[in-house]
């Protein structure tokens, strides 16, 4: 797959079928809408193309708005786009100027002049230029004049997209972990920098990496213990991951750290990723330390169990 960060980086292609959207957490209702773009271009002899924006064109219009969070971040998208065979993912700027231009003119100038439409598939409900006043009758009215084809993604379809990604997000903010991965069609999974912590985990006989995500808008999930699947320079290790505060030792700030089993490298500022594959429990303030430590045990025990369940060789 070949990215471009900005629509003029783009070289108009012969026959681009193309389709246009946030396609925040690349889920499955989204996998849908891809697969049918792959199919039209293998039909047709033409090249996939996805525009796409970035900052999320929500941050730009409303940025008084701190509750904006996704559920991949830019780089995130790309890397499952490439996974799904996009040919062309392009991500161009989002500005107020970029939605100040008449339907006429995005149509024009960005998707006959820029990208070479040919075939365009969209939703019925999709909105682009000035106000948003531009739409799926626009691209029926001007697809004779600038030659190219307009395919409706079902409304149906449409809906589910829309359900998947409000599902994903109140699932991941309840720890509905197992309800997430499900719409998305993979476990949702978070990358960041191990960075020095206060070495707490290490005194209680459970190390852990702490991470620092460089995104803000990133999505996390809920408080608590997860079981995980951790990716540390192309190996993979079974852990306990912990989201919260330590109310145990009245903590001020929201930690992500996870305790990666049967592994004691020095990974500090590499960059670590992080599968979520099981909610344990929630966060919750002990009495003491050897409390804490004492249901650290039961909590590595019950994720030894979930991970062996989902996959017999980890007990191996």
């Amino acid at each position: 797959m070949k990215t471009y960060h900005h629509i003029d980086e783009f070289t108009p292609l012969e026959n681009a079928v193309v389709t246009i959207g946030t396609f925040d957490g690349v889920h499955i209702g989204h996998r849908k809408i891809i697969a049918r773009l792959k199919e039209l271009a293998e039909v047709a002899g033409g090249e996939t193309v996805i525009l796409t924006f970035f900052p999320h064109p929500r941050m730009i219009l409303h940025p008084e708005d701190e509750n904006i969070k996704l559920i991949t971040t830019i780089a995130e998208k790309a890397e499952l786009m490439e996974q799904l065979g996009v040919d062309h993912l392009i991500i161009t700027p989002f500005s107020r100027d970029f939605s100040n231009q008449s339907a006429e003119e995005y149509i024009r100038d960005i998707l006959v002049k820029k990208i070479g439409v040919k075939t365009i598939v969209i939703g019925y409900d999709h909105r682009f230029g000035k106000d948003r006043k531009g739409g799926l009758e626009d691209l029926l009215q001007l697809a004779p004049e600038y030659g190219f084809e307009v395919l409706e993604i079902p409304e149906q379809d449409i809906n589910d997209v829309a359900i998947s990604s409000t599902r994903i997000r109140t699932a991941l903010l309840d720890g509905q972990i197992d309800i997430a991965n499900e719409c998305l069609g993979y476990p949702f999974f978070i990358t960041g920098k191990v960075i020095r912590g206060d070495q707490l985990g290490r005194q209680l006989g459970y190390p852990t990496a702490n991470l620092m995500l460089e995104e803000r808008y990133k999505l996390i999930p809920s408080d608590g213990i997860y079981a995980v699947r951790v990716n540390v320079e192309g190996k993979e290790y079974k852990g306990m991951a912990y989201i919260g505060h330590r109310p145990t030792v009245n903590g001020m700030t929201r930690n992500i750290e996870v305790n990666i089993f049967d592994f004691n490298a020095d990974i500090y500022n590499k960059q670590l990723r992080m599968e979520f594959l099981h909610f344990v429990r929630e966060d919750i303030r002990f009495a003491s330390l050897d409390e804490l430590v004492v249901q650290l045990g039961k909590d590595k025990e019950d994720v030894m169990a979930l991970l062996v369940l989902d996959n017999p060789q980890f007990n191996t």
